[in-house]
């Protein structure tokens, strides 16, 4: 049995069914991959192209575990086994990797059908309730409860974000119930609240900023920095630089109740070139002409200046340039997890032997987000899902064999 049907459940389901095992796939919607689906809206990035050392430190203190799932299935193996659903990828410009298409629906309408075909069995519109005892499951549909006996289960649950489309968490209490430790869940991939004038966020909330660097120190003191560009929110900010950095942002609002990050709205453009443009006379043309014409400063950087510098900084020069190029703004903490992309934390890896099955607990299998593991977006995510539903999975059949044997 798999219950969960997303790509860490499918994938599993597939690994078991073609080791020759009988598989039902359990989901709590009325159809399976509906976060997939919702992740490919924008185009699909199934992966990324980088080399297997660089793409395993993506998952940062689990980079060695990951690593050791990446063996079995890394980024190659996942565009070949696209290629074998007829759905041809290549490598954008960044380094991720789409279908040619850039569409999730096509790959997963060709990979139910591909696993109907190996004699997968799906049933939608069931909620898993827990055991009612080793080998019998409870499950919940049209408000009503029924038992089904297994050999072994795959729990691919999913984590906490994006409710809506499946993973509620609630599975946490009913492994709690078993002794099972995990890591509390926590927002990853996520936006942050600043506390916006409602001038800015009624004017400039939607608005990219780009390109930027963020610099902040980390939860141990270190300092960072990266570049890229991000978007300003109603409440804050979000976008593919903030979650790039998410995590460490997160930890250290954990750890110190807030965090100051600070913004160079001009990366192109050094301290001393600006100090020397802006003391130019503005003549008769206005603070805002001028930001633009020497700084390249204007839109929503100019209105994020506005925002969080004192008046007195636009009549000083070197006040203006070290805004600039250091602009402070504290983060007060991170979205709601359930508008998250996904999240922290789950069922910790040290419950769990090679094969992903639970120590305490032989023939339960567990994959995918509800693990205790992060990473950025970039198309990681979803190759450690894949990865994982295939060692569980896989691990499931080998599991069977040997009690048959």
């Amino acid at each position: 049995m798999v219950i969960g049907g997303g790509p860490a459940g499918l994938m599993a389901a597939e690994c078991a069914a073609n080791a020759g095992v009988s598989v039902d796939l359990y989901e709590r919607m009325g159809s399976v991959g509906r976060k997939f689906l919702i992740a490919g809206k924008g185009g699909l990035n199934l992966t990324h192209s980088d080399a297997l050392p660089t793409f395993a430190s993506r998952f940062g203190l689990r980079a060695e575990e990951i690593g050791d799932w990446l063996q079995r299935f890394d980024n190659e193996a996942l565009r070949e086994w696209a290629g074998n659903l007829g759905i041809r990828t290549f490598v954008g410009s960044s380094g991720r990797v789409f279908p040619e298409d850039l569409k999730a629906a096509p790959l997963l309408r060709g990979w139910v059908r591909r696993l109907r075909a190996r004699g997968v069995h799906f049933h939608v519109h069931h909620q898993w309730l827990g055991w009612a005892d080793r080998q019998t499951l409870r499950f919940g549909t049209d408000g009503k409860e029924s038992l089904v006996e297994c050999d072994a289960v795959v729990l691919a649950l999913g984590g906490g974000s994006w409710p809506m489309l499946g993973s509620d968490g609630r599975w946490q209490e009913l492994l709690n119930q078993r002794g099972v430790d995990i890591a509390p869940l926590q927002a990853s991939n996520c936006g942050f609240d600043v506390g916006w004038t409602t001038h800015l966020s009624a004017r400039h909330a939607g608005s990219p900023v780009k390109p930027v660097v963020i610099h902040w120190h980390s939860a141990d003191g270190t300092s960072r920095q990266r570049q890229g560009e991000f978007v300003l929110t109603s409440t804050g900010i979000e976008g593919s630089l903030v979650y790039s950095v998410s995590a460490e942002l997160r930890d250290a609002i954990s750890a110190q109740g807030s965090v100051l990050i600070h913004l160079d709205l001009a990366p192109d453009r050094d301290a001393k070139r600006l100090q020397r443009d802006l003391s130019r006379p503005r003549g008769k043309h206005s603070m805002a002409k001028h930001l633009h014409r020497y700084a390249g400063i204007d839109g929503v950087k100019s209105a994020l200046l506005h925002e969080l510098l004192e008046r007195q900084a636009f009549d000083d020069v070197e006040r203006l340039v070290a805004g600039i190029k250091a602009l402070p703004v504290r983060l007060r903490k991170p979205r709601p997890m359930e508008e998250a992309i996904s999240t922290a934390g789950g069922v910790r890896l040290e419950e769990l032997d090679a094969r992903l099955m639970l120590k305490s607990m032989p023939g339960i299998f567990c994959a995918g987000e509800m693990l205790d593991w992060e990473a950025p977006t970039g198309g990681y995510l979803l190759t450690a899902c894949f990865a994982s539903g295939v060692i569980a999975g896989s691990g499931a059949a080998e599991w069977l064999a040997q009690c048959r044997a």
